[in-house]
């Protein structure tokens, strides 16, 4: 069955999604494309953390699908219903839509989109996948009692910043949590299986995910052509974000690698 992007779009609206940064989209370079890649965002989130690697991708003439992981653009309460299996599946729905151009298909996620990408990689065959902040342990001491702590503290409140305030929410589930506690569950025991040529990018100064959780999905992971590296404490948890300083330097190394590998 051929999916559209008109589809995702529809059934985001449906679900909820107003602000049309939210929303999933499917852009084509100026020239003739020459490779696709599937970008996934995090948990919380929406496609507009993807933005500027979709602009440095198509600027270098490649194809590029977010998705809209449900229960993201909408609001926490949805968000709280949501499973980890209804995020896969818009994930296999987005690689499926990009196999329908037929070239050789990527794909690069930020944090919880970095397991899915992980998961998806392990069904399907990827040219290459960039993993920004990816995780096999929250930060937070009391993430790994999620399920525990749910039905007494339904949410962790945060501080969002005005201009981010249309993207994120300000409280996130704890229902939520537990969803990526099972993601990523299934994916550390994957992880010698999967062959994807792969660049991980973590940072130190990460408040979300554990110390060292990136580089441990490095040595585990089964690619014969794999790259890591950490940025120093300055870099935020985001690295998409334009608070990074470093920035410049994770779109050129990303953008590089997935056209390139």
């Amino acid at each position: 069955m051929k999916i559209s992007i008109e589809q995702e779009i529809t059934l985001a609206q449906q679900e909820g999604v107003t602000h049309p940064h939210n929303l999933p989209y499917l852009r084509m370079p100026a020239c003739e494309a020459k490779q696709a890649v599937l970008l996934v965002h995090g948990f919380g989130s929406t496609p507009w953390e993807m933005n500027s690697l979709a602009e440095h991708l198509l600027a270098r003439g490649a194809a590029v699908f977010a998705v809209r992981l449900p229960g993201h653009g909408t609001s926490a309460e949805d968000l709280a219903t949501r499973t980890a299996e209804e995020w896969l599946a818009t994930t296999i729905r987005g690689y499926k839509l990009l196999q329908q151009l037929q070239l050789p298909l990527s794909a690069a996620g930020l944090s919880t989109g970095c397991l899915l990408i992980l998961l998806l990689a392990h069904r399907y065959k990827l040219h290459s996948m960039v993993l920004l902040a990816p995780y096999l342990r929250l930060k937070h001491r009391l993430s790994p009692f999620a399920r525990q702590l749910a039905p007494f503290i339904r949410y962790q409140k945060r501080v969002i910043s005005p201009q981010d305030q249309p993207y994120y929410y300000e409280k996130r589930p704890l229902k939520g949590v537990v969803q990526l506690n099972r993601l990523r569950k299934q994916v550390t025991p994957l992880l010698p299986e999967i062959i994807t040529p792969a660049l991980i990018l973590s940072s130190e100064g990460d408040r979300t995910v554990a110390p060292g959780t990136g580089k441990e999905i490095f040595d585990r992971l089964g690619s014969e052509n794999k790259t890591y590296h950490c940025y120093g404490p300055e870099a935020p948890h985001v690295l998409t974000s334009p608070e990074n300083p470093f920035r410049e330097d994770v779109l050129q190394r990303s953008a590089s690698f997935l056209l390139s590998s």
